[in-house]
């Protein structure tokens, strides 16, 4: 079956479409746009409906309380396998369907709504902003070539410790702690959080030459500002949509290669969960195909 823009509909099944158009234009206070999807999402799956119903029954109509469970789980089930839609557009054509059937059961047009134990379907994990080599390093070009020892230490910073914009915004010299071969930044993170940084050679080189303000100077910078920078620098690198966490995603990165996921997660500050930091872990597509191209026969 071929999805149509707008499939054509039987008189019935017409007729209950429009019933549904004008409540939600009578009793939804809902955008122009919201009610078109709405209404698109339920007639694409009444013509599916009745396009199943030609080969099932008699009547090929849409009805309303023809409508069980299994079939909308059949319907769910077409749109991931043969349509192969997004799980997001998937899950918005669920929730479109949840509001008509329970609409259809709180005005008594049907007895039980089906919706109740349709799932949505899980969602792809969106990796972080993977910086590649290249990319960091035209980065870097950038803020040496005409950056202030102030800016190249914020970028050098982030890329070495991972830090979140919010952590280096309001870092202080007292967070500092240097000794001949080793060094910590004594972090505050999420929810108050505290944790200790290491520092590696690259990043105790440069705090030796430059000192973060004392939160008595009211020099730091806002996050925003943070942001303004790292474009700045990302546009002379001619980069284009870096933003702060993107430099922590690649510090992320590149640590995951050699760093056991337990440790990975004291060190970017995930303490609640590992989940957030398994996504380092995960290959990008160009990872991927990385990995298959090195047993092509050529």
């Amino acid at each position: 079956m071929k999805r149509e823009a707008q499939p054509t509909l039987s008189v019935e099944g017409q007729y209950a479409l429009d019933h549904y158009s004008s409540a939600l234009k009578a009793a939804e206070d809902l955008s122009a746009v919201t009610i078109r999807n709405y209404l698109s999402d339920l007639r694409q799956f009444m013509a599916w409906c009745e396009w199943n119903f030609r080969e099932e029954r008699e009547e090929p109509s849409f009805a309303p309380q023809a409508v069980a469970s299994p079939l909308l789980i059949r319907y769910r089930t077409y749109l991931q396998t043969t349509l192969w839609l997004q799980p997001s557009t998937v899950n918005r054509t669920l929730m479109s369907l949840k509001r008509y059937f329970a609409w259809a059961t709180k005005t008594q047009i049907i007895q039980y709504d089906p919706m109740t134990i349709v799932k949505f379907v899980p969602k792809e994990a969106t990796l972080p902003r993977h910086l590649s080599n290249e990319e960091e390093s035209a980065l870097v070009a950038a803020a040496n070539a005409i950056g202030t020892l102030r800016d190249r230490t914020i970028i050098t910073l982030l890329l070495h410790t991972g830090l979140r914009a919010r952590e280096l915004c309001t870092l202080t010299f007292k967070q500092e702690h240097m000794g001949k071969r080793n060094g910590t930044l004594r972090i505050i993170g999420k929810r108050n959080k505290f944790r200790d940084v290491s520092l590696n050679t690259t990043a105790r080189s440069i705090l030796s030459t430059y000192l973060f303000p004392s939160e008595k100077t009211q020099e730091a910078l806002t996050e925003r500002a943070l942001g303004h920078l790292i474009t700045k620098y990302a546009r002379q690198g001619h980069l284009v949509d870096v933003s702060p966490h993107d430099l922590r995603h690649r510090f992320g990165y590149r640590m995951a290669e050699s760093v056991p996921l337990h440790r990975l997660a004291q060190i970017m500050g995930h303490d609640s969960s590992l989940d957030t930091t398994k996504l380092y872990i995960q290959g990008t597509r160009r990872d991927l195909q990385q990995e298959v191209e090195k047993i092509a026969w050529t």
